[in-house]
């Protein structure tokens, strides 16, 4: 199917060919008829990648600042990677459409294919032939409202909030200042509330047309705004003024509060200039506020993504509901669509309208539509090489798919796998297919599809790597490991028990089969290699340490000392369901490093974590660990640090020496008295590719597993059994 694509990197916006997105549980898919692009959003969007990276710096000093605060910890080679990457990555443009349900997600009741609907959200209601959207950002339309008039929901319930903030009454006078597509239909919706409308845009035409579409009065100077306020409002002074312009300068907010009366309100919808004029609005003590976006449970991923609604008793208007009133608003005639509609392009020429909105036409617009061919696209998978892979039977050479394609794989992993030799990258699935399409033409994969299927059974895949969201893991693993392929899971490998158990049974019928197969003599069996991206054992100074320790034989004491950061609680990792929280998500790695060091098993754990005081979770926290061979550890880990600071610290002691790996910058080895220090002055290598080409060579060679099974249980076993020890305060047992 085809989909607005723009590159942050290159400046590139393309109408890109990609696989259809996954029907996912709690949303619909949606064969889109039309949608809208957004003069504002989406051009300041478009404007900002195609400017260079200095303009770019320029723009966003924050990041800048972030960057050189990166290099500084983490070595300016891994920087230049990270940055790279961000900016190499395909953003999809839209977030306002409608059209026909063409499949129901788990979980959805209300909505059945062949219903008519209107969509909105960025990653959601884009530019694309076919869109997958959460059922709470979508609303169905009756068949008196047109899929064009639709389109304009998302905008219209932006609108719509910015009014309710306003909380206007039936003869007040509101000034709308900008005249744009949302100002034109907040002009319409304060009419149809009984509103005296003035409105104001530096363009004529725009004036017209809002007195055309109701308004009562339409200005283009702020000398005549101040005139007529005075005359229509009988020298008081408007009650609410609601900004919907777009521009950089606070010109917009000064006017307000001159036009406003005493404890007016003004509310700023358009992305303006914010430095208020504190003596105006102190003087009439009016009211400032900033609408966000199109209503309560914006920017909520309970709300929006997983479709947990707000009770009506208690949020009387959320996105979802604002969404529906303005489809009635439509419905009754009230707010009438046609008059701001001035082109419409075919999805094939989508680069056509924002040559237009960018103004590199020259010619004047207002609403511009993108329209969509009614017959459907067929293929979930998208071929990029015209050799399909071939079966492969036990080849030794890795034939790779990939399921997963997020910031981590396309930054980190697939850079390091495609340094090694004796992999061949065959296919790639994604959710949304954007991604599968973009990192399938940058790495040189066969084919990109949103169907994973297409990658488990694939005889041309011997091996498949798991880099999807953590509650996806243990499912993708087991079906791997059933249709017979090598598998490669990055951490965590699973998110409870119930999990592991299937895992571990999952691999011992795989391997007890292929060792059936070669007492039957039917084939040259190999057994299933089962790994999990546990890097940092497999770093170079990992290495040097693990040699240093290896001629102690008592036992050790160990201490990781991990300033993680600060993540919001409603970031996906946080989610029990989702991410499982970064104790599983996150610790894990380093529960196998310390694994690794003192080389036994983990036996039992006690784990302390701070108060949570609604800010940090539990992400504030101290585990011990007990080994079997008498060693312990200690992990510290902790949220509430400066991010500026370096991330990993290592001390392990013992047989009178001492080991401290900072960073995996820097690696210091003490013993009778002798310093050694070795230094990676660039940055950091924390093991991937090593981890990959141990991987590969397991693979190619049959040797023993890279991390035993059974150390690969104990650590997330480890894991589970510290959040146990967090219910009870005390030590538990593995």
């Amino acid at each position: 199917m085809k989909s607005v694509i723009q590159n942050y990197g290159s400046g590139d916006l393309t109408v890109a060919d990609i696989p259809l997105p996954t029907l996912q549980p709690g949303g619909l898919l949606v064969h889109n008829a039309v949608s809208l692009v957004s003069a504002g959003t989406e051009r300041t969007m478009v404007e900002l990648a195609q400017k260079s990276l200095v303009n770019k710096a320029r723009e966003r000093p924050d990041l800048v600042r972030q960057v050189i605060s990166k290099a500084q910890r983490d070595g300016l080679i891994p920087t230049i990677q990270t940055v790279r990457h961000r900016l190499d990555s395909p953003v999809p443009l839209g977030y306002s459409s409608a059209g026909v349900v063409i499949g129901v997600g788990e979980g959805v009741q209300d909505f059945k294919p062949g219903d008519r609907v209107s969509c909105a959200g960025a990653r959601f209601a884009t530019h694309s032939e076919v869109v997958f959207v959460p059922r709470n950002l979508v609303t169905r339309l009756p068949d008196t409202v047109d899929f064009e008039s639709a389109a304009f929901t998302t905008l219209g319930a932006i609108a719509l909030q910015g009014i309710r903030l306003a909380d206007v009454r039936l003869g007040e006078v509101v000034v709308v200042i900008g005249l744009g597509l949302l100002g034109q239909l907040a002009v319409q919706m304060l009419k149809a509330a009984g509103c005296v409308v003035i409105g104001m845009d530096i363009q004529p035409a725009r004036t017209r047309l809002a007195v055309q579409l109701g308004a009562d009065q339409a200005v283009s100077s702020a000398e005549e705004l101040r005139a007529m306020v005075s005359q229509l409002s009988e020298g008081h002074g408007a009650d609410a003024v609601l900004i919907t312009a777009a521009t950089k300068s606070n010109k917009p907010v000064v006017l307000a509060g001159d036009i406003a009366r005493e404890q007016g309100t003004v509310v700023v919808i358009g992305l303006v200039g914010m430095e208020i004029p504190r003596k105006t609005y102190y003087d009439k003590e009016l009211v400032f506020r900033v609408s966000r976006s199109y209503g309560p449970g914006r920017y909520d991923p309970e709300y929006e993504e997983k479709g947990r609604d707000y009770p009506l008793g208690y949020v009387r208007w959320t996105e979802n509901r604002n969404m529906q009133a303005f489809v009635r608003q439509l419905a009754d005639g009230k707010v009438n669509i046609k008059p701001l509609v001035t082109h419409r392009f075919p999805i094939a020429e989508a680069t056509r309208a924002y040559d237009l909105i960018t103004g590199k036409t020259g010619e004047p617009f207002m609403g511009v539509l993108l329209t969509y061919p009614e017959q459907l696209p067929a293929t979930r998978r998208v071929e990029l090489s015209a050799a399909p892979a071939q079966e492969i039977g036990h080849s030794s050479t890795m034939k790779l798919g990939m399921l997963g394609a997020g910031s981590f794989t396309t930054s980190t992993l697939l850079p390091a796998i495609k340094k090694i030799p004796n992999v061949e990258v065959v296919g790639v699935c994604t959710a949304t297919g954007i991604s599968a399409q973009h990192v399938a033409q940058k790495f040189g994969f066969r084919f990109a599809t949103t169907d994973e299927q297409d990658v488990l059974n694939n005889p041309g895949i011997n091996t498949v790597a798991v880099a999807t969201r953590h509650h996806l893991h243990a499912r993708q693993v087991v079906a791997a490991l059933g249709a017979g392929k090598h598998v490669f899971c990055e951490k965590p490998l699973c998110l409870n028990e119930q999990e592991l158990a299937q895992i571990l049974q999952a691999y011992q019928a795989a391997t007890t089969g292929q060792a059936s197969a070669g007492k039957n003599g039917s084939q040259h069996p190999r057994m299933p290699v089962l790994m999990v991206g546990y890097n940092r054992r497999f770093a170079p100074m990992a290495g040097q340490l693990k040699g240093f320790l290896a001629q102690i034989t008592e036992p050790l004491v160990a201490h990781y000392r991990v300033n993680a950061g600060y993540i919001p609680a409603n970031h996906w990792t946080q989610d029990p369901e989702q991410g499982g929280g970064r104790l599983i998500g996150e610790v894990c790695h380093f529960v196998d490093f310390l694994t690794f060091v003192v080389g036994a098993l983990p036996v039992e754990v006690y784990a302390r974590t701070l108060p949570d005081n609604g800010r940090y979770c539990v992400d504030n926290l101290v585990i011990t660990l007990q080994f079997a061979n008498g060693s312990l550890g200690t992990i510290t880990y902790v949220a509430n640090g400066d991010k500026a600071f370096p991330k990993e610290r290592v001390e392990v002691f013992g047989g009178e020496a001492v080991a401290v790996l900072d960073n995996f910058r820097q690696l210091e080895l003490v013993r009778n008295g002798r310093r050694q220090v070795i230094r990676s002055r660039l940055g950091q290598d924390k093991g991937h590719q090593g981890e990959w080409q141990t991987f590969v060579e397991t693979i190619r060679t049959g040797t023993s597993m890279p991390i035993p099974v059974q150390e690969l249980a104990a650590v997330s076993l480890a894991t589970f059994r510290a959040v146990e020890s967090l219910r009870l305060g005390q030590p538990v047992r593995l």
